[in-house]
């Protein structure tokens, strides 16, 4: 008879950047872990610690501890696994960061989990059952999606998050931009998709009509994708996602997506500087066609999320006004910035590594809030105090009423956002240490889009 084990799988504390507020910390649970946990076989008994929650509790005497590893808290979760492994306990990393740089980790914890973990986590823990942990696991072929299972969101309190209605459609992406995580060795970068049927029972099953799809690029195949737009148009939902500046090239593509209840796209364009553009080899981006996309998204009242990068070694210190003008201009609805970060593992780094331009090795500060590499056109006070106006700027209520979209129907998300979540958001998410994180998200849902 198998012996029966106790399991806690746990996501260390975010860094917040200035900008922040703590509906970062308490946006949504970590998929990774809900679907580790669901993966985990009958007898054992896993639970979930969430640090942005709640403290870790290091007398609950699990037999075995998985963490999942962010640059940002690879630090924090080496503390917490100092602890567990005082007191006898195993330790196994996984997560994005112990994909992309397991070697760093190896000192701090019993075994790395390199790449997806679904086919390998049954592996881990039968050899710990038979005392044969390895200090390595990883998977050198792709997951096959078809047995990624529906998450079982009963593991985490879904009262403390603000949303739970997160889903993956594919994994991969076609692009290999040299910031990107995904122009690591150890990442698997082949781009999948799910069944549809898989998909469809996930969307279901989370019992509510606005959906976040989470995936690198929702236009990964564009056949998958118009299939997909096809199947959810009956379920009246309200979702968003992220896609590729190539959805240009597909303009039908993007009526459909408003038909099938598309308000807003996150999408990197990273900078309006073309020679920027193709220095990190982000060749599917066309600063000529930038414009046309977001009018076209405006004329099918899709809301455009602009994620931009500073720092480019072709950028300057009038990047940052130029940058803010063609933001308004376009009346760009949301802004998500960050400072260049050459995340260890990524090509970037080795590049950066070898031209000796690292100048900060402090894990810590690589949440992209911070200069951590000398750049090239400018000084890194330039940089870091160009960033943080930039977003006082585009933040700022002059400049909210500018962006305000064309479409009134789209007022109240577009306000909420810019308000309640951005320029007062560490007032308002106050509130979410009160238990009330998850009400705060659906009043938002049902003012802005009247669904629960």
């Amino acid at each position: 008879m198998q012996r029966k084990i106790r399991i806690k799988l746990i996501s260390p504390g975010m860094s917040l950047r200035p900008m922040d507020s703590e509906f970062k910390r308490r946006m949504s649970p970590s998929l990774t872990l809900v679907t580790i946990a669901s993966l985990t076989p009958e007898p054992h008994f896993v639970y979930i610690e969430d640090e942005n929650l709640k403290p870790i509790d290091y007398s609950d005497n699990p037999d075995l501890v998985g963490i999942t590893v962010n640059v940002d808290t690879a630090y924090r979760a080496i503390e917490i696994s100092k602890r567990f492994r005082s007191q006898g306990i195993k330790v196994v990393f996984g997560g994005i960061f112990a994909s992309s740089d397991p070697d760093f980790l190896l000192d701090y914890c019993d075994s790395v989990c390199i790449g997806e973990a679904e086919e390998l986590w049954h592996k881990i823990i039968n050899d710990f059952l038979s005392d044969t942990l390895q200090k390595k696991y990883y998977n050198s072929e792709s997951t096959d999606l078809s047995k990624v299972p529906v998450p079982k969101w009963n593991y985490i309190s879904k009262k403390d998050y603000l949303y739970n209605n997160i889903i993956v459609t594919s994994r991969g992406c076609p692009f290999k931009c040299e910031f990107c995580y995904n122009s690591c060795d150890y990442v698997n970068n082949t781009f999948r998709t799910r069944p549809l049927h898989n998909v469809l029972t996930e969307i279901k099953s989370l019992e509510t009509k606005q959906v976040m799809f989470i995936d690198d690029n929702l236009i990964g195949n564009i056949k998958w994708t118009n299939d997909f737009l096809d199947a959810i148009t009956p379920l009246s939902l309200i979702w968003h996602g992220a896609v590729s500046t190539n959805l240009f090239h597909y303009p039908d593509l993007i009526k459909k997506m408003a038909k099938s209840g598309c308000r807003s796209l996150f999408i990197g364009f990273e900078s309006i500087n073309a020679n920027s553009i193709k220095s990190v080899n982000k060749g599917q981006n066309k600063i000529e066609e930038y414009e046309v996309l977001i009018k076209s998204l405006h004329d099918n009242n899709i809301m455009v999320n602009a994620s931009l990068v500073f720092g480019f070694d072709h950028d300057t210190s009038e990047t940052f006004p130029k940058t803010l003008d063609w933001l308004i201009k376009n009346k760009i609805e949301t802004m998500t910035g960050h400072i260049l970060t050459p995340y260890p593992g990524t090509r970037l780094y080795k590049r950066f590594e070898k031209e000796q331009r690292i100048i900060d090795f402090d894990l810590s500060r690589y949440n992209t809030s911070n200069v951590v590499f000398t750049p090239k056109n400018m000084t890194s006070d330039e940089l870091r105090s160009g960033y943080l106006k930039i977003y006082d700027d585009f933040y700022s209520i002059k400049n909210i009423i500018k962006r305000r979209p064309v479409n009134k129907e789209l007022f109240t998300p577009f306000f909420l956002f810019n308000l309640g979540y951005r320029k007062f958001g560490k007032i308002t998410s106050f509130l979410g240490r009160f238990g009330l994180m998850n009400q705060i998200g659906s009043l938002a849902r049902k003012i802005s889009y009247g669904i629960n």
